[in-house]
Order: structure tokens, then sequence, then C-alpha cells
């Protein structure tokens, strides 16, 4: 629920945290878009109702609430955040105290961290004790201090960025780290020293590269140069972790200014080794393109081609940019110095196709992303040579069938492939896929290619050859789908006939 704009606080909060010597548009002089607000948010910044009401009802027992991190960043940033995160001086006992006969729900799987989630009506709400962290240098898991003082709270957030609290009721900004001022700058920078914030938590090297893709920003000079210096000890963190920094970075509005960060760091390295391989495909006589500029290329030109949620690939698309950065990692293992001087990288699609696989099962993917990810890498081939000599109709059947539910993800990455600067040859391959797209949709309308089938099912195939289940149904299976393919629909007398000859050449 979106509240009614109110003014009648601005004045005794105006200003708060403000720097009027900002660089770009002066958010502080923009009319706030919710009541009790101090100015300075852009105009589309709200939060539900429920921040208010749990605001009111933790100053009531005589709590600290302070609405804080990527919610309090996001309304500088004028849009709604996903996440409403809360921290307070109650401790878990205390929260659920408060919350017990106002919020539907409250579970606390995340006690022994200070954290109590809640639920009221279509808001879920995490609220967290001040903590005061120590984090031992060889473990993942944190050991906990909860704190009494805000102050302290902040100072051990990931980024300054996110070291901005709103405090509740009065929708008072504490903001002691300069996240304003960073927001404004587009600088990444760490509340802490950067040493002190990666060894809290090493994954936060991770989020300045997605908050680099996702935010457009650009990391400070001392974070990036701790980043390279403490790459290693992202190897402590767990896979799932890793994985979903990975995915927000990848749909990010700047996927290649993330990845590019990794890379230079070197925690690529630890994380996606294959990517930063990519650059040992270059050899100092320039015989053939920069693979690992292409493949970023290509994740850019992958993206432009998403369509909006109506369209069959709305964006941003995980498993269309993942598979265009990592279509061409075979490259690595596959590179061949040719006698005449020139270089190959044969099979390099199967072969990177199963690099593919085993990295997203070694960052714990689901198999069906993993699954559409390395077929898009094995088939993303299969196109060239289309415009030199054509496709027969069995082999425009075999290439929608062999794609089958990722042929859309499949036309985008194939033409997101082309980035050659010769304006001749690329436009000789995109008129190529469109002649490729015209004979698909030609055949598609004749014989449903979303939904080919052998002539004959399994049930059928043992009453014409009255032979019961077993290996030899499976055969003719076989032979019947590969006629289908190779010859077109045929009607099903016609099919009776191909199959009693097929299985009489068998005998």
């Amino acid at each position: 629920m979106q509240i009614t704009a109110s003014r009648t606080h601005r004045s005794a909060h105006a200003g708060a945290g403000a720097d009027p010597g900002l660089p770009g548009r002066g958010i502080w002089d923009t009319v706030c878009a919710m009541p009790y607000l101090p100015s300075g948010f852009p105009d589309g910044a709200w939060l539900p109702e429920v921040v208010v009401e749990l605001g009111e009802r933790f100053a009531a027992r005589g709590f600290e609430l302070s609405l804080v991190g990527g919610p309090v960043r996001d309304l500088f940033l004028g849009r709604t955040s996903p996440d409403l995160d809360f921290t307070t001086a109650a401790t878990p006992d205390q929260i659920i105290e408060t919350v017990s006969g106002w919020a539907e729900a409250h579970w606390d799987i995340g006690r022994d961290f200070g954290t109590i989630g809640i639920r009221k009506g279509a808001d879920t709400i995490e609220i967290t004790t001040y903590r005061a962290e120590a984090y031992d240098p060889g473990s993942r898991k944190p050991q906990v201090n909860f704190g009494t003082d805000l102050g302290e709270d902040l100072v051990r957030r990931d980024f300054t960025v996110n070291a901005m609290a709103l405090k509740l009721p009065s929708f008072e900004l504490v903001d002691p780290h300069g996240g304003v001022k960073d927001l404004h700058l587009r600088l990444l920078r760490t509340p802490a020293t950067p040493e002190e914030s990666f060894s809290d938590d090493p994954l936060r090297m991770m989020r300045a590269a997605r908050f680099a893709s996702q935010l457009r920003m650009e990391v400070a000079p001392e974070v990036r140069a701790a980043m390279t210096e403490m790459s290693q000890r992202l190897s402590i963190v767990s896979a799932e972790r890793i994985r979903e920094e990975l995915v927000k970075l990848i749909c990010g509005a700047d996927p290649r200014a993330g990845i590019d960060l990794l890379v230079d760091s070197g925690l690529a390295e630890i994380m996606l080794p294959e990517v930063p391989a990519l650059k040992l495909t270059d050899d100092e006589h320039h015989r053939h393109k920069d693979v690992y500029q292409h493949s970023l290329q290509v994740l850019e030109q992958a993206c432009a081609l998403e369509t909006d949620d109506e369209g069959p690939v709305p964006g941003p698309d995980f498993v269309l940019r993942f598979a265009a950065l990592m279509h061409d990692v075979g490259k690595a293992k596959t590179r061949r110095f040719e006698p005449g001087g020139g270089v190959s990288f044969r099979h390099h699609d199967v072969v990177g196709a199963k690099q593919t696989r085993r990295r997203m099962q070694e960052l714990r993917f689901d198999k069906a992303t993993i699954a559409a990810v390395s077929l898009l890498v094995e088939l993303h081939m299969r196109f060239y040579g289309y415009g030199d000599q054509g496709w027969s109709d069995s082999a425009v059947r075999r290439y929608v069938t062999d794609a089958g539910d990722q042929l859309q993800r499949l036309h985008r990455l194939t033409r997101s492939d082309v980035t050659t600067r010769n304006k001749k040859k690329a436009a000789r391959l995109d008129h190529a896929y469109d002649d490729l797209e015209a004979r698909i949709a030609e055949l598609a309308e004749r014989e449903q290619l979303d939904r080919i089938r052998p002539h004959l099912d399994g049930e059928a195939i043992m009453a014409v050859l009255e032979i019961p289940p077993g290996p030899e149904v499976g055969r003719a299976y076989k032979f019947l789908l590969e006629h289908r393919m190779e010859h077109g629909p045929v009607s099903r007398e016609d099919a009776v006939q191909i199959l009693k000859e097929w299985a009489s050449a068998q005998l």
C-alpha cells in the first residue's frame, strides 16, 4: 500500500544528513513521497504502511527500531525495495513479544544470528538485533555478538550505501559513513576498512562486483585493491551463497562491468575459472579474436535481445545471459595452431557444454537451469554453414527438435555471437539467420515442429509387430523418429507399412 504524501514534518527533518554540495540532480530539493520522512527522496519512493505501524509498535515498548540497508538505499534511487530489513536494540525474544498479536506469522530460524522473520499482510519482514560480530578467519560462519548501538551495527555492514538507517517512527536519517554522498558519486566504499569488511564476510567481495552490475557503481581504489589481495579468501564461502550473488550479478543492468571486476580482481579464478581462462586463448601473433572480450560483447548483445514480459524471452534472463558468457569456454582446451598458421577450436561447443555443466553443478544450480544453459552452449555453433549451403527440411527439423524449449533463447544467442567488424559478413550472417527463422516458421505451420513425434507410439508399434514390451520396441520407435525427421509426416497407413518393411529387414 502506498502512503499518501505528507509534508507536515518536512521542516523538522529537512537536511538531515544532506549535503548541498553533492553533484548531480539535487534529490534533497525533491518533495518526498512518504509521510514524516526527511525531504530528499525522489518521486516514486515509498514504503508500505507496515513500516510506520512497526515503528510505532516498537517505540511504544521503548525499543529503538530502524529501517536499514537496501530499502533505505533504494529510496534514494526512487524505487521500491523487494525486501524490508529492520535493526533494533531489542533481543530476539523481545522482538517476538513485540510483534505477537500484530504479525500474522513469525519464524525464528535465524534466531542464533539475532534475526526474526515476520509476515504482515503481503509483506515479509526481517528484524535483526544490533550486531557486533567477530569472525573466525577460517570459518564460514560468524560468531555473533549482539550489540546495543545503532552506530556499531552500521559500521559492520558491507558498503556505505547500505550503511544508512531511518529511525522509526520519526524517519530520522542516520548516515554516519557518507552513504548518500557515495550514492550520488556512484562510488562503492566500505564503512570500516575494506580488509576488515572482507575478512568479516568474504562474499562481500563478490557483492561489490554485483553492485557494479546492478547499480552501475564504481569500486573505490582501496576496495578494488583489497579484493585483489584477499581474493583467495572467497574459497571458504559456500557454493550456494556464491551462486546467488552470481545470478544477481548476471541479471544486473551492466553484467559486463561485474564480470570484468571478478576477473581483474582474481575472484573469478576461485568461483568461475573458465571465464578468466578465456584470456589464455589469446596469442601474441593475434591469429584470432580476443575470446574473452568477444564473450563479454556477446553477453551485452544477448541482453539487448531480451524481450519485455509479453515476449518469448523476458529479461533479465539468466539462462540466456549465462550461456552467452560461457558459450566459448571450450576454446581454452581445444585451441590448436594449424600448420598454415591458422588457429582451430574443433568441438569447443561440446567441450564447453561439459565444462559449463560441471561448473554449474559445483555451484549447486538446479538441474533444469544446468540443462538449459549447457544445451545452449552445445548448440551455439549449429547454425554456422547454413548461409553457405542451406539446409534440408530434415536439418531444420533436427535444429528445432534438438533446441526444444530453448529455441527462442538459441535464436538470440546465435545472433548475439556475431561480433565481427566486417559489415558485409555480419549482414550475410544476419540475413542467413532471418532465412532460417523463416524456414522454421514455414515448416512449423505445416508440421507442428514443436511437437515432433514418431508416426506411431509404443502401443501401436507393439500391435503392428505383434511383439511384447522390450528393447525391440525402443529400436522401432527410434527408427520411426529418424524417418519422421528425415522425411516429414506421413499417413498412419504409410507409417504401418514403413514399420513392417523395417522389421522385415531386421530378420
